[in-house]
């Protein structure tokens, strides 16, 4: 991609909270800074990515090129990198993958997108497969830089709601069986949604009501509503987890959770951003 192009999907992945148009629109994008090998100043490339639980992934296949690119190189020479996902920024490690990990990985993608074997088909070198795992620094980071926290909670719920719409896309798009991939790809949403209730119901909702004694009700209410959620993600899960997983059964457990998950996430904001608005900014 050239230079220009690049800086366009950067200002409009960063103006519109992750989103872009073009041949992205509907993909998984982030944006990658690497500290260049040579000149030891900050590059930041878009780039498509995997979810992988904990970590994503990301391939270096620069459409086929003989040559890795320069973000490749970069993270080589320095794996210390910055990783925005239209919601938070936040510092990972970045870990080249070699052998049968980085094959079955490299399979796994392939499965899910028949493109990447295009690409490693083009040249003679072994396309990298990179992982990037969030290194712990402290409260997370808003994209974009400090927001009042009702509206990074709306940032968060979005980003959910991005999420499950795409899983949902792909497994309606993903013919008689569930690949590898998309498994990952729904597991991970699952597992993201049990940690952000998780923070809720231990953090912001106990702050809250020692804060606002009025809001017990409330609450309580959306308490039990995460516990329907988490009933909702644990049928979810063990029918991903099924080996004979179709398509059919895993798309109607996944809009089971969209409709319950919608419900709550207008009722918690609507009940507690204008409180959580009033608050000081988030970091």
């Amino acid at each position: 991609m050239s230079i220009d192009f690049n800086q366009h999907i950067i200002d409009e992945f960063r103006a519109n909270g992750g989103r872009v148009g073009g041949p992205f629109e509907g993909g998984r994008l982030l944006l990658l800074t690497t500290v260049g090998a040579r000149s030891g100043t900050p590059h930041t490339t878009p780039v498509g990515y995997l979810p992988d639980g904990d970590r994503v992934l990301v391939i270096a296949s620069a459409a086929g090129a003989p040559k890795h690119p320069d973000w490749f190189h970069n993270l080589v020479a320095n794996p210390q990198v910055t990783v925005e996902n239209g919601t938070f920024t936040y510092e990972a490690q970045a870990t080249v993958l070699t052998g049968t990990e980085r094959d079955r990985l490299f399979a796994r993608a392939v499965e899910a997108d028949p493109g990447w074997a295009d690409y490693q088909a083009k040249t003679s070198r072994v396309i990298p497969v990179v992982a990037l795992e969030q290194v712990p620094a402290g409260p997370p980071r808003m994209s974009g830089g400090p927001v009042s926290m009702g509206t990074a909670l709306r940032r968060i719920h979005d980003a959910f709601r991005r999420e499950l719409a795409l899983v949902r896309k792909e497994i309606a798009t993903s013919g008689p069986r569930l690949g590898a991939q998309l498994r990952v790809n729904c597991l991970t949403v699952c597992q993201g949604l049990h940690v952000h209730h998780t923070k809720e119901d231990t953090g912001m909702f106990p702050a809250l009501a020692a804060q606002h004694p009025d809001l017990a009700p409330t609450i309580d209410r959306l308490g039990v509503e995460h516990e329907k959620i988490a009933a909702l993600l644990a049928a979810l899960q063990k029918v991903i987890s099924a080996d004979t997983s179709e398509p059919e059964l895993v798309l109607a457990e996944v809009d089971r959770l969209t409709e319950e998950l919608e419900r709550h996430l207008v009722h918690e904001e609507e009940q507690l951003i204008p409180i959580l608005d009033a608050a000081i900014p988030s970091s």
